[in-house]
C-alpha cells in the first residue's frame, strides 16, 4: 500500500512539473532573433562586450588606485591593465600582420593612469582592425603564431577569452577598493 500510495504522488508531481515546463515554453518571451548566429557573429559580440567592460573599469578606477593590488603577491591595477595591452598587441597584431618588433611598447606599470589608458586604447584599436577583419570566409585562415600557427578565429577567440579572464581581475579589484564593476551596473 505504502508502494502504490508513493507512486501516485511520483506520477502526480511528474505530471505537474511536466506541464509547468510545457506550459514555461509556450509562454511568449523576448523575441528570437533573426540574424542567424556565426562563429563570426559570436566572436564580434564578444568582443564588442568586453572592450567596452575593460574600457569602463580601466576609466572607473581613480588614478591614485592603479598601484593597488589586494595582497603583495599580486599584479597592480597598472599591470593588470597593462597585461591585457600587451596580450592586445600580440594576438590582434599578428592577425593584422603587424611584426612583434613593430608593436608599441607598453607603458611600465608605475606611469600615470592616462598613459596606461591611452595604451590600452590602442591597443583596442589594433584590435578593432583585427576584428574588422575578420569574415565568414577568412576566420580558418592559419597564420604565424611565435614558432606554430593559429587560425584567425583561434586568435580571436583567444583575445576574447583571455580578455574575460583579465576582466574578472579588474571586476575584483574595482569591487575590493568599493566600486562597482561596468558589468553589474543596473
Amino acid at each position: 500500500m505504502n508502494l502504490s500510495l508513493n507512486l501516485s504522488r511520483c506520477a502526480v508531481v511528474t505530471a505537474i512539473v511536466g506541464v509547468n515546463v510545457f506550459l514555461s515554453a509556450q509562454a511568449p518571451g523576448k523575441p528570437v532573433s533573426t540574424v542567424p548566429v556565426t562563429p563570426f557573429s559570436e566572436v564580434q559580440r564578444g568582443y564588442a562586450a568586453l572592450k567596452g567592460n575593460i574600457l569602463k573599469s580601466a576609466d572607473r578606477m581613480p588614478a591614485e588606485s592603479y598601484s593597488y593590488k589586494p595582497t603583495p603577491e599580486v599584479r597592480t591595477y597598472a599591470r593588470v591593465v597593462n597585461h591585457i595591452t600587451e596580450a592586445q598587441w600580440h594576438s590582434c597584431g599578428t592577425i593584422n600582420g603587424t611584426a612583434a618588433e613593430a608593436q608599441p611598447k607598453v607603458p611600465e606599470e608605475t606611469a600615470d593612469k592616462a598613459t596606461i589608458v591611452a595604451a590600452l586604447n590602442a591597443s583596442f584599436a589594433e584590435c578593432d582592425k583585427a576584428f574588422a577583419s575578420l569574415s565568414e570566409a577568412n576566420l580558418l585562415q592559419m597564420l604565424p603564431a611565435g614558432t606554430s600557427t593559429r587560425s584567425r578565429l583561434g586568435l580571436a577567440w583567444g583575445t576574447v577569452s583571455h580578455d574575460n579572464e583579465q576582466y574578472a581581475t579588474l571586476a575584483l579589484y574595482l569591487r575590493l577598493k568599493g566600486l562597482v564593476p561596468p558589468s553589474s551596473e543596473k
